[in-house]
Formats: structure tokens, C-alpha cells, sequence
């Protein structure tokens, strides 16, 4: 699939020269790319999930917001079962990403998966990092008052993972991590790409740089990363693994795209999350 969305047009919007307010925007459209569509047929697999809202007052836009999410418990001890924060990437709403939300579930997971300000339902407006780690947040604190007494982790996948370390570098009540398909930073990301060779990293406002906040998660993390990840490179998320300093566990899906690693590795991640997390 070409690069042409997600990480690849944070870099050619760094080569924009226009005032630097725009070139912030531009590259918050290019990698988020917010709205309300679903990949494929995705949607209907969310059809039966329950919706939930949850409200609060912004710091990042000086104002109530809400985030719309979806609620999907476990089948298997769903009143004192784990409870999942799922984080999406880019481009495609809560809905899109339905197919990963049932495979939490089928690994033992109640999941509540939310969309960013600017996906789908939830306020409007154009995300940033800073906006997409405050609903990060603001979720993790709906769990902690819905679920106090059941353990809580967090994934995210592809930018989601680069705001669910945020997350987890900033609590210190999660019991476990999970990132698929993620990466270092936003400057790395655009290493690998065809420009490499132009001098844009500095001109990049939208860093992400997880590379630095790795190792102040102190929860167990489970980096996984599809060998065939075209889109973000398996040496991103190996370095990832080698920051982090706590007790971890990094998983190659032999064969694995940035869209399909966790469908061909479900056995891998059901293995992982037994040894790392003591999850049957």
C-alpha cells in the first residue's frame, strides 16, 4: 500500500515554508487525517457494541469536550475480567478498528475503544499530539471510575501507540502496555521514507517522540510488529523495546503487515500476554 497518509505526509508537510501556525496544521491534518470513516466493511463489527460518552473540560482547548467510544465486555468473566483502553491510528474512526477490538475481546479483554477529537462522533476540531494524549487521559480516568477494582491496561496501535505510551508514562495504574506496529518518533518514522535525505526533522512539530518516554513506564510492556510492516519499519519498534527499562516482552509476527499482524499473530499475542501478564 502506498505511504501516501499517516507518518510519510508529516514529512512533506515539514517542507512546507508558509507561517508556522499553518505548517502545525498541515501536519496535524496529514498524520492524524481525522473524520468519521471506517475501513472496509469494519463497521458492522461494530454494530452491537455499546456506545458510551465520555465528557470533560479540556485543558488543551480551554473547554468542555466529549469523546464518543465503544464499550465491548469480555465474554468470559465480564464483570471482574481485565478492562482494555484501546487506541486507535490514524486516518480511520473507533469503528474501523472493530476487527482488533473483538481480538482483545477473544483474548479475555473488556475493551472500551475511544475516537480522538475530530474522529467520528466525539467533539470536533483538529487533533493534535497534545488533544489526543488529553482524550488518552481523560478515558483512562472514565476506566478508573467505571472499573476501580479490575485491572486496566492500555494498547495502541500505530499512533495510537505513540499515545498510549504517552499515557502510560504519565499513570501509574496500569497493569500492563500493549503497542503494535509503532514506532520512536515522528522524525524517525520520517527517516525511513524516500526523502530521507532532506533536512526536515527539525521543521517537525508533531514529534511523538516515545523514544523518550519508554522508560518511565514502570507496567510491564508487550511490543509486537509485523515483519512486513511496510508502513512503519520493525526496527522502529525493536529500538522502542530496547529503551524501555521495566519488564518486557518484544513479539515479530513472521509475515505481518501494519494492518494484519495482530490477525496472523493472535496465538503469538495470547502466548505474550500469558508469560508477561499472567493472562490466560
Amino acid at each position: 500500500m502506498k505511504r501516501r497518509y499517516l507518518f510519510a505526509t508529516a514529512t512533506l508537510a515539514a517542507l512546507l515554508t508558509v507561517g508556522c501556525a499553518t505548517l502545525d496544521e498541515r501536519q496535524r491534518e496529514w498524520i492524524f487525517q481525522p473524520g468519521n470513516r471506517s475501513w472496509g466493511s469494519s463497521a458492522e463489527l461494530a454494530r452491537d457494541m455499546q456506545e458510551v460518552w465520555i465528557p470533560f473540560d479540556s485543558q488543551v482547548t480551554k473547554g468542555p469536550a466529549k469523546l464518543n467510544a465503544l464499550w465491548l465486555p469480555a465474554d468470559h468473566n465480564p464483570d471482574t475480567g481485565p478492562v482494555l483502553l484501546y487506541l486507535h491510528g490514524a486516518r480511520w474512526n473507533v469503528a474501523g478498528s472493530a476487527p482488533r477490538i473483538r481480538r482483545m475481546q477473544q483474548l479475555g479483554f473488556s475493551v472500551l475503544a475511544i475516537d480522538y477529537r475530530g474522529f467520528g462522533k466525539s467533539s470536533a476540531g483538529l487533533p493534535s499530539e497534545d488533544s489526543a494524549c488529553e482524550d488518552a487521559r481523560a478515558a483512562w480516568s472514565w476506566l478508573a471510575a467505571h472499573y476501580p477494582a479490575r485491572a486496566r491496561y492500555v494498547f495502541g496501535h500505530s499512533l495510537g501507540g505513540a499515545i498510549a505510551i504517552d499515557l502510560a508514562s504519565k499513570v501509574d495504574d496500569e497493569q500492563g502496555v500493549i503497542v503494535e506496529g509503532t514506532f520512536t518518533s515522528i522524525p524517525d518514522v520520517a527517516s525511513t521514507m524516500k526523502w530521507s535525505w532532506l533536512p526536515v526533522g527539525p521543521l517537525i512539530t508533531q514529534r511523538f517522540e516515545s523514544i523518550h518516554k519508554v522508560d518511565r513506564i514502570h507496567a510491564p510492556l508487550l511490543v509486537v510488529h509485523g515483519s512486513e510492516d511496510n508502513l512503519i519499519h520493525s526496527e522502529l519498534g525493536r529500538r522502542l523495546y530496547d529503551a524501555a527499562s521495566g519488564k518486557k516482552q518484544f513479539v515479530l509476527v513472521e509475515g505481518g503487515s501494519h494492518y494484519n499482524t495482530m490477525a496472523m499473530g493472535q496465538a503469538q499475542y495470547r502466548e505474550a500476554l500469558a508469560q508477561l501478564f499472567r493472562l490466560q
